[in-house]
């Protein structure tokens, strides 16, 4: 399922719950949150720059695969309806296929981005919360020890890189100190290690969408 659909089947459901059970809660004391989500990694097609004479598909091709988020926040600061927060999104997709027409490239690749942030709560205190964020910080990717099709992979297993995260949500508060969350950030990174391959981008977009739980302490 697309980040698109995925958001069009989950905006409304959240909508309905947080008219039915929407609350106010400016009198809340708690100014920490942890919240984990699961959902699905996205990264776009990247087109090779230098293919070997007869490649059909000069593109490495990368699956959808399922992601984890983890994070916690701490209320800095408010201001009329805007809270001001602390946050450290951690996020992992263990395994995520990669393809092209030649055997050239890791078969997978796995990532861990660690990118301390500041977020923009609007409506802070209140049942339904709209969120923006934006951070940087460290992410690590492990490439496969074989190739896509057969054969060891002669390149390196580990790669650091520094990243950046974009980041938007909606916080639905349901019951008390509990929510649900629905986010999706862009995890803007340097490129795991393709050995010989080249292709077009420097960089790349590790988009992420999850659904899951909130809880203020």
């Amino acid at each position: 399922m697309s980040a698109k659909r995925l958001a069009v089947l989950v905006a409304p459901i959240l909508m309905f719950v947080s008219a039915a059970l929407a609350q106010d809660y400016n009198n809340w004391s708690g100014i920490n949150e942890f919240s984990i989500t699961a959902g699905r990694a996205f990264v776009s097609t990247q087109t090779i720059t230098n293919p070997s004479a007869g490649d059909l598909d000069p593109r490495v091709h990368f699956a959808n695969e399922e992601a984890v988020e983890f994070n916690y926040g701490r209320l800095l600061k408010t201001h009329k309806i805007f809270g001001l927060y602390g946050e450290l999104p951690v996020a992992i997709y263990p395994r995520m296929d990669l393809n092209t027409f030649e055997n050239r490239i890791p078969k997978d690749i796995g990532a861990l981005f660690v990118t301390p942030s500041v977020r923009v709560n609007i409506f802070a205190g209140q049942g339904l919360t709209p969120w923006v964020s934006v951070g940087g910080g460290y992410g690590r990717f492990r490439e496969a020890p074989s190739l896509n099709f057969f054969g060891k992979n002669p390149g390196p297993t580990g790669t650091n890189t520094g990243v950046i995260q974009f980041g938007a949500g909606l916080d639905v508060w349901v019951w008390h100190a509990w929510g649900a969350r629905f986010e999706a950030r862009d995890f803007y990174s340097g490129n795991p290690t393709l050995n010989d391959v080249k292709t077009s981008n420097s960089r790349q977009h590790n988009y992420y969408v999850g659904l899951g739980v909130v809880h203020r302490f």
